[in-house]
């Protein structure tokens, strides 16, 4: 790379097919400890509802555990879905993982619920029945006027200025507060709050240039002095481009799946192979792969080093969803000795 960017991890500890939970789990314990010894910045796992094929439907839990099994790695969500919580339990699931692990992990919150409407409506008891918001626009919206009150009301939590309530226990440093998206929302907010700003490049990158651009020129100091943004993307890297084709094939179909309302488990590569693909289905696939990075090391790191170059991002965050667990140790291996 022409410059030092940071490479980081975000895990949505997949469930592959024929596995489990629990299996599911105990590899992310193995990856952390992987990223932590190959230099990785920080190491990231996402909050999802109602989906059999990831296993990080609690975030803080998750990150006790992986933050007990390592030592300077930071980690951290990406993210809490802050609308399907109280701003007060999550100050305090936080202020307890920074009470333990000081200066080692992020707060990265969302504002999308992380599953479907049904879902969402478990996970939030004032919302509209089921039946009667389905299909509709209005708990979207509801949630979007909302989120600037609830992250006002978590940082007041956090660093004490809730007047009456105080947020125990507190760590002697909060953590920071670091806003996600995958459209302008999200990134306007963080530049006019004056906070680092993670984009979601892997499943929303014709977006991602113009977010990166409304952050920086709406930002206005405040938690930082200067605008960081930092971008996720799906990586899948091999000794060979076939290997790493065939790897990012269940992804592929397991994204497929969820979008014709059938989520499950991480697909195997056999299972896509032996898919029956419509011709609208392949180029849907076709779609999302442009913003896919797959190859051999060489290729990836000239990609990845064009992406860098291209967003002005210091920071690279890799999520590598692979059914075969010790192929994607390998792939996070192979991208960071490539950059190295």
């Amino acid at each position: 790379m022409t410059r030092y960017v940071k490479l980081s991890v975000l895990d949505l500890a997949p469930v592959p097919s024929g596995s489990d939970a629990a299996h599911a789990l105990r590899n992310s314990v193995e990856l952390v400890r992987l990223a932590e010894r190959l230099g990785y910045h920080r190491y990231w796992v996402a909050e999802h509802h109602n989906m059999p094929g990831i296993a990080s439907s609690s975030p803080p839990v998750l990150i006790g555990h992986l933050a007990a099994a390592t030592e300077r790695i930071r980690v951290g969500s990406g993210g809490v879905m802050l609308p399907n919580h109280a701003p007060l339990v999550v100050a305090e699931q936080f202020g307890m993982l920074a009470a333990l692990h000081p200066d080692r992990i992020d707060l990265g919150l969302g504002r999308a619920p992380g599953t479907d409407q049904v879902t969402a409506h478990a996970l939030r008891r004032e919302w509209r029945p089921p039946a009667e918001a389905r299909g509709s626009a209005e708990a979207a919206v509801r949630t979007a006027d909302e989120f600037p009150g609830q992250l006002a009301e978590l940082t007041a939590f956090l660093h004490g200025e809730a007047g009456r309530i105080t947020a125990v226990p507190a760590a002697p440093t909060p953590p920071p507060i670091w806003l996600l998206g995958s459209s302008g929302y999200s990134a306007q907010l963080a530049g006019r709050l004056g906070l680092p700003f993670s984009f979601a490049h892997h499943f929303s990158g014709e977006n991602t240039l113009p977010a990166l651009e409304l952050y920086r020129s709406s930002f206005t100091p405040g938690t930082l002095a200067e605008p960081y943004a930092m971008i996720g993307v799906s990586v899948y890297c091999a000794d060979t481009e076939a290997e790493a084709r065939r790897m990012a094939s269940s992804q592929e179909l397991s994204l497929l799946l969820l979008r014709h309302g059938r989520p499950g488990p991480l697909p195997s590569p056999d299972e896509a192979a032996g898919y029956p693909y419509t011709s609208i289905d392949r180029a849907l696939i076709e779609q999302r792969a442009r913003y896919t990075v797959v190859g051999d090391p060489a290729s990836v790191a000239d990609q990845l080093a064009k992406l860098a170059a291209e967003t002005g991002v210091p920071e690279l965050m890799i999520t590598t969803n692979a059914w075969d667990h010790a192929a994607r140790l390998r792939s996070y291996e192979l991208v960071a000795e490539a950059l190295r």
